[in-house]
């Protein structure tokens, strides 16, 4: 088993930055592909960002150039570096563990991941 925490949102205007942080405990988090997810009131989940066990991070279009994945195995925690943010970012945003190497559904699937974190609110004023 994995558990997630999900940290850092907040309130921000737009053209503004947050960090967010998924701290993770019960398994080796180093061999784990991660992801966020983010869902907007009457809106699907939707990908956002994907990270290997190895660093090497995909972005989804609406937020490429924006946003920054990264993760640090010795302390078991993933980032999400949100900067130039926009009212529409704004969502409850998810971070998702995977212990796989082979995505059938694709990486941008949320049914792929196996282990979610609370959720954490960014809202992004105009």
């Amino acid at each position: 088993q994995v558990q997630l925490v999900a940290s850092g949102g907040g309130l921000v205007q737009a053209g503004g930055s947050l960090r967010l942080s998924c701290a993770a405990s019960g398994r080796t988090f180093s061999t784990a592909a991660m992801a966020w997810f983010r869902s907007a009131p009457g809106k699907e989940r939707e990908f956002v960002a994907f990270i290997t066990g190895r660093g090497s991070t995909t972005y989804a279009e609406s937020v490429k150039g924006r946003f920054t994945f990264s993760r640090d195995n010795a302390k078991n925690t993933m980032y999400l570096q949100m900067n130039s943010l926009k009212p529409e970012d704004t969502a409850v945003y998810y971070c998702a563990a995977a212990f796989k190497v082979y995505f059938g559904g694709g990486y941008y699937s949320a049914s792929e991941y196996d282990y979610w974190g609370q959720g954490t609110q960014v809202t992004v004023s105009s």
